[in-house]
């Protein structure tokens, strides 16, 4: 009798641990949910739902980029400053026309993506050294092309920021059509599964032929443009372009909510409704703190809570 406890007793631990990976980022968004509805005021209300979406949306998108890197093993740790860069550039070319600055901003965040992956591909550098010191240049390049917050008066930037269809935000429809996409590319797709091969086992995947390195600068320039995407929304959202603060720590935001997705950071591997989740996560745990008047410090702290909870529950979630 005490062989079968003993026998069953890790067996029950490895069942709850492998359900805490599958679906424990969906608990935690229901658990928040319930805790807000019971002690919230208003919590739900209509507006506090639609501001609750649009706050999450630039994570989300950001995120959707991370979760493409972290699948080949990697990491982006620039995507908060290609942000910024995204902000300056937008007001800088904005007099010409939102059309053309968001191309002029496209082209800044495929540079920025570009020399990324070329790091990484070519040249053989750790992915979280290459994009540190694109972190670093990227953030100093938004200040020397804008070195302070400028307001921004655009009719058209104005209707992407706060304009809906059918009630429904530009911002969320953005960011559910990218989701969508990015899903369709890594599972349906030729490039999708050349992505998970690569992190998977590089050497693998070169021996079989793949072109790796072509993945990899592609990888690198899609999560770039998609955090020049998040820029641009957050600054449409709000008015105004603020290289010295937009997208701070929106690295650690972003990584966060892939881990806690189900995403491991060994590769091979990206879930995109857990990283959807995961963003949702993460806001709705900023947004339960702040509206009980906690200081932000505490949000920091929760942040690294949920991050070692995540790190802790993907033990042994190993690769494909």
């Amino acid at each position: 009798m005490a062989e079968a406890t003993l026998r069953t007793a890790p067996l029950d631990k490895a069942r709850l641990l492998q359900w805490l990976q599958t679906y424990g980022v969906y608990a935690g968004v229901a658990l928040l949910l319930v805790v807000n509805i019971v002690i919230t005021p208003h919590f739900l209300s209509a507006e506090n739902f639609r501001t609750q979406a649009v706050q999450v949306a630039p994570v989300i998108i950001v995120a959707l980029g991370m979760a493409l890197v972290i699948g080949t093993e990697g990491v982006d740790l620039s995507v908060g400053a290609v942000m910024a860069l995204a902000a300056s550039v937008t007001a800088l070319y904005l007099g010409y026309g939102l059309l053309p600055a968001l191309l002029v901003v496209a082209l800044f965040a495929a540079g920025v993506g570009l020399a990324n992956g070329a790091l990484v591909a070519f040249i053989g550098v750790q992915p979280i050294v290459a994009t540190l010191a694109l972190m670093v240049g990227g953030r100093g390049l938004a200040l020397v092309l804008l070195p302070q917050l400028e307001d921004l008066h655009n009719p058209a930037l104005a209707s992407l920021g706060s304009g809906d269809i059918a009630g429904v935000p530009y911002l969320i429809l953005i960011a559910a059509a990218l989701a969508l996409l990015v899903a369709f590319v890594v599972r349906r797709t030729t490039f999708g599964r050349r992505l998970l091969a690569i992190g998977d086992s590089r050497p693998a995947a070169q021996l079989a032929g793949l072109p790796v390195r072509r993945v990899l600068i592609i990888v690198y320039i899609a999560c770039a443009l998609l955090a020049a995407v998040a820029g641009v929304l957050a600054t449409a959202r709000l008015q105004a372009s603020d290289p010295t603060s937009l997208g701070n720590l929106m690295e650690l935001s972003a990584i966060t909510a892939v881990v806690v997705g189900g995403t491991p950071l060994t590769g091979g591997r990206v879930n995109i409704a857990g990283t959807v989740a995961g963003a949702v996560l993460i806001q709705l745990l900023t947004a339960t703190l702040i509206k009980h008047d906690l200081p932000p410090s505490w949000t920091q702290i929760a942040q690294a809570i949920v991050i070692v909870c995540a790190v802790y529950a993907a033990r042994g979630r190993g690769k494909r």
